[in-house]
């Protein structure tokens, strides 16, 4: 085994430089590329490290994947299901000696153990650079995600890769993100203005009570977003938008929430207006949020011992209403730019608690194959995922999808698509058989991105 952890670790720096080289060997399997890698998942009995094991040993089943957690009976099923090569480790965070010995004996560790909202420190991450193993965490928390990146010049002199905020969302959605900025600025064509986040789950997503517990969690936070470059903070579960996922999910409400992809969006890819909301089903889940965080003191929603009460009253009717609701998700990216070009992103998927599993483990695979330079970074930045390795990403991640697409215009990805012509000086837009008649816009050389920013009649955040 030490061999193995030579071979990793020592040659980690030159891997990045070698991944577009990798690519090209068609006939070179991701099995090839990790075999015998030792993967750690802390949180691998619940629902979100459990699906991450899965997804991992189906892309990679070569890989030697620990189950960690401190329910010996789950962890043990677990390491069952996974096959011969993985096994149940008894790891306890909290225990910060014990959890760096475990880390020794690894290439990568997966930290799934959330909620991640108001933990006061980064202690799988600084264990993992003392350690000398590479790091992705599912983070959803704006103050954590930032107090990792922190750590970034540790972990560079460490020589230890990581990424904070490698899940589905944020996560997959950060680069879309990347990838959308990136297309346009190919174009030379016009400036990335605005960046729109939108989520949907049905019910709890079948994740259970941690994603129940950082939704709570998530009420008791001022909102911030971008505005023109100027920060600004805005209510919790306000600002309600109705918008439309396409294919399989329709038209859902989503509402205003502090997610971390809006102020790494907005520092790392450059983009002056960012925003992200978050929506559920069925509708009155999101009459209460909403009424929680209008009639609910601040102060009581930052309480995680009363948030996990809360929890537990809530966990019995949200599973019995999860058994009808289903748990399908979807991501939407807007991303419009100053000579109206706008293009979108979609990733939708039956169900979350598969998806947030496939989308973890194609960023723990990422850095396994070396697209992740020494340091800790956010998905959006070049040095977390190459840029040429975005594309294999994406696709790993996208596995099982009812519906991903990138870099298209609304019209054409929308539940019901409109269709634009010009004639003379009006523009005639026919959606589902109802014309309307518009002025033209006075664009040179116009293309159907321009014109349906033009439409759209009205800009917001």
């Amino acid at each position: 085994m030490a061999g193995v952890l030579f071979h990793f670790k020592r040659l980690m720096p030159i891997l990045g430089s070698v991944v577009k080289e990798r690519e090209t060997k068609v006939n070179e399997s991701v099995e090839e590329r990790t075999k015998n890698y030792r993967v750690l998942i802390l949180g691998g009995t619940g629902r979100v490290g459990g699906s991450t094991a899965v997804a991992l040993s189906k892309l990679s089943p070569d890989l030697q994947i620990l189950v960690g957690g401190r329910n010996r009976v789950k962890g043990a099923a677990m390491a069952n299901k996974l096959g011969e090569k993985s096994k149940f480790v008894e790891v306890n965070i909290d225990d910060v000696m014990a959890l760096e010995a475990t880390l020794n004996d690894v290439d990568l560790v997966v930290h799934s153990a959330g909620p991640f909202q108001q933990a006061g420190k980064c202690t799988v991450l600084e264990a993992a650079i003392r350690a000398k193993t590479a790091y992705v965490d599912v983070c959803d928390d704006t103050c954590y995600a930032w107090r990792a990146k922190s750590f970034c010049e540790k972990a560079a002199a460490a020589n230890v890769p990581a990424i904070t905020t490698g899940g589905i969302y944020p996560g997959v959605s950060n680069v879309m993100a990347a990838e959308l900025v990136r297309a346009a600025r190919d174009e030379t064509k016009g400036n990335p203005e605005r960046l729109r986040f939108s989520y949907y789950t049905a019910g709890s997503g079948g994740v259970g009570p941690t994603i129940l517990a950082t939704s709570f969690l998530l009420l008791g936070e001022e909102v911030v977003a971008y505005s023109k470059g100027e920060k600004v903070t805005l209510k919790p579960y306000s600002g309600v938008l109705n918008v439309d996922f396409g294919k399989g999910i329709r038209k859902r409400d989503v509402y205003l929430l502090n997610l971390p992809e809006v102020s790494s969006a907005h520092e790392v890819l450059g983009v002056p207006t960012v925003s992200a909301r978050f929506g559920t089903a069925p509708f009155f889940w999101n009459w209460g949020m909403e009424a929680m965080a209008f009639l609910l003191p601040a102060e009581f929603l930052r309480d995680r011992i009363k948030v996990q009460q809360l929890v537990q009253l809530f966990d019995p009717l949200v599973r019995a209403v999860d058994a009808f609701a289903g748990e399908r998700v979807s991501i939407r990216v807007d991303l419009e730019c100053s000579n109206g070009r706008h293009t979108v992103g979609i990733f939708s998927h039956r169900r979350l608690s598969e998806a947030v599993g496939t989308a973890t483990a194609a960023f723990a695979l990422a850095i396994l194959e070396g697209s992740t330079q020494p340091g800790v970074w956010f998905p959006e930045e070049t040095e977390g995922i190459a840029v040429e390795a975005r594309e294999i990403l994406l696709n790993r991640a996208a596995e099982g999808t009812i519906n991903f697409v990138m870099n298209k215009p609304p019209w054409m990805v929308e539940t019901d698509p409109k269709e634009l012509i010009q004639v003379g000086n009006y523009i005639y837009v026919d959606e589902v058989s109802r014309i309307q008649k518009r002025e033209a816009p006075q664009i040179d050389n116009w293309n159907p991105c321009q014109l349906e920013s033009t439409l759209c009649g009205f800009r917001q955040l």
